[in-house]
C-alpha cells in the first residue's frame, strides 16, 4: 500500500471544474506509478459527471470527469473521459454531476463511505417518492480491482480520512455555492424531505430531473 497523505494539499477548484478533474487525474496516476503494478496490467478508472453547473464547463471543456490508467507498464491520467481508457477493464462510473457533488467533499474512511452510500440511497428513495416514478443518478458500467490497483489507491489504514483516492480528491475540491444553504447530512448528502418546496425545486433542477 501506498500513503499518500491528503493533509497537505490544498483546493483547485469546484468538483467536475476542469482544474480540479485534472489534478485528481495526475494524482492518481501518481498513485499507480508510486506501487507495485504488474508490468502486464491494463485497467483504467473514469469518472464522467452528467449535467455539470453550466460554469464548469465550455467550448474548450464541454465534458465534466476525469481519468487514469495503466496500459502494458505506461501509466497516465489527467482530465477528459478518454476512449481508449473506457476500452480497458477497470472501474467507469458516470453520475448525476449535482447528485454526488457535495458529499464528494467530505474525508472518511470505509465506514464513512458505507455511510454515505445508505444516506445517498436515501436521497434517491425520497425524489422519486416525490416524483412518483424512478431516476437513474449513477451508473456503473464496469468495476474491476485487481489487488494490485486496491493496495495502489488506498491507504494503510481503511478508517483514515486523510489516505487513499477519495479524500485526495475531496481535499482538491472547493464548496460548490449551489449547496452551501441546503440542509445536509454530517457528510454533507443533501436531505431532499428537509429541504422547502423551492430548495427542492431547485435541487431536481440542478440534477436536470
Amino acid at each position: 500500500m501506498n500513503n499518500f497523505d491528503s493533509s497537505m494539499i490544498t483546493e483547485v477548484g469546484e468538483f467536475g471544474s476542469k482544474l480540479w478533474c485534472e489534478a485528481c487525474g495526475i494524482l492518481g496516476a501518481k498513485m499507480l506509478q508510486a506501487a507495485d503494478i504488474p508490468s502486464d496490467l491494463r485497467w483504467g478508472f473514469t469518472e464522467l459527471y452528467l449535467d455539470p453547473h453550466p460554469r464548469l464547463i465550455s467550448e474548450a471543456w464541454p465534458v465534466s470527469g476525469y481519468y487514469f490508467m495503466v496500459d502494458n507498464g505506461v501509466v497516465s491520467g489527467g482530465a477528459g473521459v478518454p476512449e481508449h481508457c473506457l476500452t480497458l477493464q477497470g472501474f467507469h462510473v458516470k453520475a448525476s454531476w449535482a447528485f454526488i457533488c457535495n458529499q464528494s467533499r467530505s474525508k472518511y474512511g470505509l465506514t464513512g463511505q458505507k455511510q454515505r452510500s445508505l444516506e445517498e440511497e436515501t436521497l434517491k428513495r425520497q425524489i422519486e417518492e416525490h416524483l412518483g416514478s424512478s431516476i437513474n443518478v449513477v451508473n456503473v458500467m464496469n468495476s474491476v480491482w485487481p489487488k494490485s490497483i486496491i493496495a495502489a489507491l488506498s491507504g494503510d489504514n481503511p478508517e483514515s480520512k486523510t489516505t487513499g483516492l477519495h479524500n485526495i480528491a475531496a481535499s482538491l475540491q472547493s464548496p460548490t455555492p449551489e449547496f452551501s444553504e441546503l440542509p445536509c447530512t454530517e457528510l454533507g448528502v443533501p436531505i431532499f424531505n428537509k429541504m422547502t418546496e423551492m430548495q427542492k425545486q431547485q435541487f431536481l433542477q440542478l440534477c436536470r430531473i
